[in-house]
């Protein structure tokens, strides 16, 4: 099992493919395994990286509090131990945070940026809905009977398009049962990203910008794309329809499609 020792603590990472270096960034509670629908056709174009964030799937999870700053440091520390000095980086919810708050703090190490299904928090954020809120307070979809777990963890898909999808809450259900996160790790994650605010400093990212979301999104509501586009300067927003908090999960040939063109500079996805 490959890991690599960097900020302290030991993380496990994956890399696969060859050429410029896209760094993923996973959310709340999820490890490296959710990016199933994506590493075959991105690494057929980049050097993807991958790893689990501080205390989830196989990385160290010390009891200590965690930040957003503190997860931006470790993806920077975790790049120097590859020898990377620069990559594209693409975040998803909590991991598009991190990757808002690299940017900012590490511009030099960035290429091109994304952020997906994110906000830049704060009290000027559109907020995660009330009952999503209480499951994820709640940590639902650790404990307790199978439905639960299962409803909590439906809450990220598109709702019109659950019967669908049925597939995707199969897989993540069966990885949170074969590596559980434990719940004091959970809540160090959650606390982190809900007391993230970049408002006031993600305008000074340099790096051009695309920011995703799927209109469904009943985790973060999809309006906060067009918050950060107002804040990004060389930033474009694309909305996915039928899709949700995991629409990457839900539409992976169009998001990996958007991606490539993205990094690569074809702009014809964005003409559309």
């Amino acid at each position: 099992m490959p890991k690599v020792q960097a900020n302290g603590i030991e993380f496990y990472y994956e890399i696969h493919g060859e050429g410029p270096a896209l760094v993923l960034l996973e959310g709340l509670g999820y490890a490296s395994w959710m990016w199933r629908r994506q590493v075959e056709e991105l690494s057929s174009h980049f050097k993807v990286v991958i790893f689990d964030n501080r205390g989830v799937g196989h990385t160290d999870k010390p009891e200590m509090e965690y930040t957003i700053q503190l997860f931006a440091e470790d993806t920077a520390e975790v790049l120097k131990a590859l020898n990377i000095d620069k990559a594209h980086i693409l975040g998803v919810s909590m991991g598009g945070f991190i990757a808002q708050e690299f940017a900012i703090s590490y511009p030099e190490m960035v290429d091109k940026l994304i952020l997906c299904c994110t906000s830049f928090g704060g009290a000027n954020s559109i907020p995660i809905p009330k009952e999503t809120l209480e499951i994820m307070l709640r940590g639902a979809s650790k404990d307790g009977p199978p439905e639960k777990a299962r409803y909590a963890v439906s809450t990220a898909l598109n709702e019109g398009t659950l019967n669908e999808n049925q597939d995707i809450l199969d897989f993540i259900l069966q990885e949170q049962r074969n590596n559980p996160q434990p719940k004091q790790a959970y809540q160090r994650q959650l606390f982190a990203g809900a007391s993230f605010n970049s408002e006031n400093k993600v305008d000074t990212i340099v790096a051009e910008t695309l920011i995703l979301a799927g209109r469904g999104d009943r985790v973060v509501p999809f309006e906060n794309a067009q918050l950060l586009h107002e804040k990004i300067a060389h930033s474009r927003t694309i909305i996915l329809d039928d899709a949700g908090h995991l629409f990457f999960m839900e539409k992976p040939k169009q998001t990996n499609q958007l991606i490539i063109d993205f990094l690569k500079g074809n702009v014809s996805s964005f003409l559309k």
